[in-house]
């Protein structure tokens, strides 16, 4: 038997699912990984049904462990255990190499597009068309009798329905590949000795060797009840009815090495065989780099030449009298990263389709980071002058990051779905797919799926249900049981409490981004399975935002927004009064319309905004006659300033003190030879107060001295939660670095958690200008 380092048995456990085996596995990814690597095991083989949805997120956690030194010589495989229509046994496919990884995402891909939304339909023909570079672990059923287990040979029946003779079905696997192994789980169900003793004698008939496996659907063996739970929900029952649908024990966890060598004592070298099948296995989602299309690109250009080249026309038509010096100063920065970093493909692809709009005359308009690029707002993708607002880039892009770019494109919602089918027929839905979106429980679902689960009556789940405010919440606090006239510490409510905990943001099912496309140059399907979505003529692929980004593939967010389709309306009912009039001008847009207007300004400090894009929320409303906005800006300030983040950060009563005069406005200046008016550069269009997310970081940067990259990161930690452990070390830099420079401690203080009250709430500069213009 092979050993570990240390002496002990050597195993990894290459057959195990997650929660995104929906409603089978009854463990997040992360945890899998993570338990695996505390129970010493060499390796751990991640495979879904029918779906490498999980893997990223398992391949995610391996990499945040090696980077805290804690599994060096640790080994994920990524895979998916592959259910077939027409009967035949479970089968795992582990690529072992690139090439593996595209057969078997194409492979997922032919049986998710031949059947409806949230279904696979996969027969043993295509994974025959398909086993080039796939390492096979094929699992009897575990019900299955242990004597039939060594049938004599048959013919090989491969009909829905009829599933085929194992030892049939192995022999022909064998003739056409050599990476062929027989899962062999024991459970302790009373039969394992006369189990194990089939499959050795299988094993012995077809040649093909036993690799041990525990099956495993969860981390812990105190998952096993979750696990029952997820089990009633799958199968519409409850807990006192479930009976044999329900595991016989709680075997099904992820076990140390010493105790899968204790179960295969009689096979040991079932064990040794999962050291052979690593080793054998060369392919890391870390290898799925993948090129942009080229399709914007003209004969004769690199596309970083074509892009240059077209922002050197645009600009020459936007200042036919010479480009500003600050403006093409910019230009030639930003051009120089892009140049460096490659990204040249995704502006040029997101210019083309901001193109197609406008030539079929469809209201668009960037917004969010992408608005501090002087390139998006020179080729028309935004309508935000980054040089006017001084915003900044780094906010956008970073060479230090080395982040994927983000553009968010607004279309008319009545109109978005032809820019959409123009992306579909460009590129071709076997290189183009939506963005999946992962479909968590939130407490309402959870409370009525497990309430159900263990028997509670439909009113008491619906009185439950009902009491649960928002569908984001992260707990279920007791007082809401209390609302609804239960005793929290009751058995049954405690256990449903218990259960709810557990099921929060559980992955429920996948559904389609509301926009975000993802493009390659070669099939799509080679690096992430597509599927079907629920609406005509939409496919999206198996990956959410998160797992892209952190694969480094780029997505090009195509948005709908209402207010653009009025708006347009708007200005063709302008139009058709200009003509009757006889009037010529020059036709309305959103970068030539004024953003100046006195009437207009009156009617909102009188809080008159019903209807008016972002202010006509009753806050907005209270808050319009306070701030009295007389300038562009200050409606930037008025579209951000009513948000969780100024609030929970104490901005917004300072702000309007110092707008109106009660209070004065001060900015704290660092020692010599440091230039005493560095912030009131940084925070003088909003009186000393930080309101935006590009002002926090150049806070950080000016006076605490980050570089632009760790701005970016002190953003990033504060604005999603898997980063919050982070956190402390951004702070101990901000607070250290401005008292070192000269600042008072408790205003470096003060700076810090006025920057974390808003950073997960809180507006990017140049998302609330983008929007102030539709205001």
């Amino acid at each position: 038997m092979a050993c570990s380092a240390n002496g002990q048995p050597a195993f990894a456990e290459l057959a195990a699912a997650t929660n995104f085996s929906f409603l089978r596995g009854a463990s997040h990814p992360a945890d899998m990984v993570a338990e695996a690597v505390a129970l010493g095991q060499t390796g751990l083989g991640i495979a879904d049904r029918n779906s490498v949805a999980g893997v990223v997120r398992a391949w995610r956690a391996l990499n945040d462990l090696r980077d805290r030194d804690m599994a060096k010589d640790f080994r994920l495989v990524t895979g998916a255990r592959l259910v077939f229509a027409d009967g035949t046994p479970d089968i795992i496919a582990y690529p072992t190499t690139r090439h593996g990884w595209g057969r078997l995402t194409r492979l997922l891909t032919a049986g998710n597009l031949r059947a409806e939304k949230g279904d696979c339909r996969l027969f043993f023909g295509d994974l025959t068309d398909a086993l080039e570079d796939l390492a096979l672990i094929v699992l009897p059923a575990s019900d299955s009798p242990p004597v039939l287990l060594r049938a004599a040979p048959a013919p090989l029946v491969l009909a829905t329905g009829q599933g085929p003779d194992l030892a049939a079905l192995l022999r022909l696997l064998a003739r056409r590949t050599p990476h062929l192994w027989i899962g062999a789980a024991l459970h302790r169900t009373g039969r394992d000795r006369r189990r194990l003793a089939g499959l050795k004698a299988l094993s012995a008939e077809t040649g093909v060797p036993l690799i041990a496996v525990n099956d495993a659907l969860y981390a812990r063996p105190e998952d096993r009840p979750l696990h029952d739970i997820l089990t009633c929900i799958r199968e519409g029952t409850s807990i006192d009815k479930a009976g044999q649908r329900l595991a016989a024990n709680a075997e099904r966890h992820l076990k140390t090495p010493a105790e899968m060598a204790r179960l295969f004592a009689e096979a040991p070298e079932a064990l040794s065989e999962t050291r052979r099948l690593l080793n054998l296995i060369q392919f890391d989602l870390g290898q799925l780099a993948y090129d942009y299309p080229h399709e914007p690109v003209p004969p004769g250009f690199t596309p970083q030449g074509w892009l240059e080249e077209l922002v050197a026309q645009q600009a020459r038509a936007r200042w036919p009298k010479g480009v500003p010096a600050d403006m093409q100063k910019l230009l030639d920065e930003e051009l120089k990263i892009v140049g460096r970093l490659n990204y040249a493909a995704y502006f040029l692809t997101v210019h083309d389709i901001v193109q197609f709009a406008q030539s079929r005359g469809i209201l668009c308009q960037g917004r969010g980071s992408a608005a501090n690029s002087a390139i998006c707002f020179v080729l028309g993708i935004t309508a935000v002058d980054p040089a006017r607002h001084k915003l900044l880039f780094s906010r956008f892009m970073s060479e230090e990051r080395r982040e994927p770019p983000d553009i968010d494109v607004d279309f008319e919602h009545e109109r978005r779905e032809e820019v959409m089918q123009y992306i579909y027929a460009r590129y071709g839905r076997h290189r183009a797919g939506i963005v999946a979106t992962v479909i968590h429980y939130r407490p309402r679902s959870a409370v009525r799926d497990v309430g159900k689960a263990l028997g509670l009556t439909e009113d008491v789940t619906q009185r439950l249900s009902a009491t649960v405010w928002g569908s984001h919440s992260s707990k279920m606090a007791p007082q809401r049981f209390a609302e609804s006239g239960f005793d929290p510490n009751a058995p049954d409510i405690a256990r449903l409490n218990q259960f709810v905990q557990q099921l929060l943001h559980f992955p429920r099912h996948l559904s389609q981004h509301v926009g975000g496309f993802v493009l390659t140059e070669d099939w799509l399907d080679e690096t992430v399975p597509i599927l079907n979505a629920a609406m005509a003529d939409r496919t999206f692929i198996e990956w959410d935002k998160d797992d892209i980004d952190a694969l480094g593939l780029m997505k090009v967010d195509i948005l709908a927004l209402g207010m653009l389709t009025c708006i347009r309306k708007a200005f063709d009912m302008i139009e058709g009064l200009r003509r009757a009039r006889g009037e010529t001008h020059p036709p309305l847009s959103l970068s030539t319309f004024p953003d100046a207007d006195d009437e207009v300004f009156d009617m909102l400090g009188r809080g008159d905004s019903i209807g008016v894009f972002q202010v006509e929320s009753r806050a907005q409303m209270n808050m319009l006659p306070r701030m009295k906005p007389r300038t562009f800006y200050d409606l930037a300030i008025q579209v951000a300033i009513v948000r969780p983040g100024p609030i929970q950060g104490d901005m917004v009563h300072p702000y309007l003190r110092r707008r109106q005069g009660r209070e004065a406005v001060s900015f704290p200046s660092p020692a010599p030879p440091h230039d005493p008016h560095e912030l009131r550069e940084v925070l003088g269009k909003t009186l000393g107060v930080p309101l935006f997310q590009e002002q926090a970081m150049k806070l950080a940067i000016v006076a605490a001295e980050f570089t632009p990259g760790e701005a970016n990161q002190l953003r990033r930690a504060m604005a999603t939660f898997r980063n919050l452990g982070t956190i402390n070390a951004f702070r101990d830099k901000l607070v250290s670095g401005m008292v070192r420079r000269g600042y008072q401690q408790d205003f470096a203080e003060r700076c810090f958690r006025q920057i974390e009250g808003f950073g997960s709430y809180g507006f990017p500069e140049s998302h609330a200008i983008a929007f102030a213009r539709l205001v």
